[in-house]
């Protein structure tokens, strides 16, 4: 039975999931009881996933005359907690920047976003882990007045449910798992015949939270755009058509490079065998820790990759995690990229110094990283990489690699 609570229609729903609880209210001629679901929209900056709109699932309920519709006419509330201790989160109003209907005649609210924009975020970073985690995000839908319908009365709607968050190019690429218990993210290029791969070796956040039991085959999608790259339409232009693999560390790629070299090579097997991959065009790229790992396979797999792209990479140690030897030795075309305002990695000790043993490597150096406007920390030159802008003489990183065969 619908409860009481004042003249406006509130929601409180539970986490990104269908079922989410519900509060009614009985205001005004022309309530609708069925509950009005919702998701979450959501797309993947170069700074990490953030939640861009809320659509309102509204087309039943219409016509629903545009002209009525305005910023103010509901309010957004976001709730963010994480699933293990250490994240922060938010509590907070989501300001609407414009509200419109869609071709179907749902009710999108467009919401404030962008780098360095609270509130908005999907992921909470955990510092006693290093690790990125998703956050259980609550969201709360208030309409503050009545929408006028062409036809019929005022429409105040009763109930309002969650539903799932969505991100078109995350969803491109199914979740997979190997039978050592290492799982995958794998874009499917449409199209037939034989296509490259590009491996995607991610940094030391997005991997696994062992001691937390945190392992989600999410967050190397959702932390930045390293590999959701190679999937866009310029991305599959340039390589033709290529599949590109996530897989996700049980830790982090730097605590055992040598146990994981053999675990990234199943899962190269694995989508091998089970799609019609060109074995003479498989590239590897990784940043961070995932730059360690990609030099690391070209060291332990010598004739597998057809190219490879360290990015802000570590060599260096006590001893050094990949010796001057070997990579003196690394017969792969290798591109590496790094920022000179790294704090994280020293740029000098590591991508500088592999880059003058590594023949016939090639290396951009950036002195900081700013992408449309916005500076990032300088260990994120992933960015450059993510949007293909590393250059040398007009040649770009991904049409390099493009080129390139073993």
């Amino acid at each position: 039975m619908p409860q009481p609570i004042g003249r406006r229609s509130v929601l409180a729903a539970g986490l990104v999931l269908p079922g989410a609880l519900s509060i009614t209210n009985a205001a005004g001629a022309g309530a609708d009881e069925r509950p009005t679901r919702f998701r979450l929209e959501a797309e993947t900056l170069d700074g990490g996933e953030q939640v861009t709109a809320v659509t309102l699932d509204t087309a039943r309920l219409g016509p629903i005359t545009a002209g009525g519709l305005t910023t103010s006419t509901f309010t957004v509330h976001a709730k963010a907690t994480s699933p293990i201790p250490g994240a922060s989160g938010y509590d907070l109003d989501r300001v609407v920047t414009r509200a419109r209907l869609d071709h179907r005649g749902n009710i999108v609210l467009e919401l404030e976003h962008g780098e360095g924009k609270p509130g908005a975020a999907t992921l909470g970073y955990v510092v006693t882990r290093s690790r990125n985690v998703r956050l259980n995000l609550e969201y709360t839908i208030t309409q503050n007045q009545p929408l006028p319908r062409r036809f019929g009365k005022p429409l105040l709607i009763e109930r309002f449910e969650q539903g799932r968050l969505v991100n078109p190019e995350v969803d491109a690429f199914g979740h997979h798992e190997i039978s050592n218990g290492l799982k995958y993210r794998l874009y499917t290029p449409s199209g037939r015949g034989r296509r490259p791969l590009v491996v995607w070796l991610h940094g030391g956040g997005e991997g696994a939270s062992l001691p937390d039991g945190y392992y989600d085959n999410e967050t190397t999608l959702r932390a930045n755009r390293g590999a959701l790259g190679f999937a866009t339409r310029e991305g599959q232009k340039i390589f033709g058509g290529a599949y590109v693999v996530a897989p996700q560390s049980t830790s982090y790629w730097m605590e055992d490079g040598p146990r994981f070299a053999p675990m990234i090579r199943k899962v190269i097997e694995d989508v091998s065998a089970r799609h019609p991959i060109d074995r003479d065009r498989v590239h590897v790229v990784g940043c961070s820790n995932g730059g360690y790992m990609s030099l690391k396979m070209t060291t332990t797999y010598p004739d597998l990759f057809a190219s490879s792209v360290p990015i802000c990479g570590v060599v260096a140690g006590n001893p050094p995690l990949i010796p001057d030897a070997e990579l003196r030795a690394i017969r792969t075309p290798t591109w590496l990229v790094t920022s000179l305002d790294d704090a994280t990695v020293d740029p000098q000790a590591n991508t500088v110094h592999a880059s003058e043993l590594i023949p016939r490597s090639r290396v951009t150096l950036y002195d900081e990283v700013v992408w449309n406007g916005y500076k990032f920390p300088g260990h994120w030159s992933w960015i450059y990489v993510g949007r293909n802008d590393p250059s040398i003489k007009g040649t770009h990183v991904w049409q390099w690699m493009a080129r390139q065969r073993t």
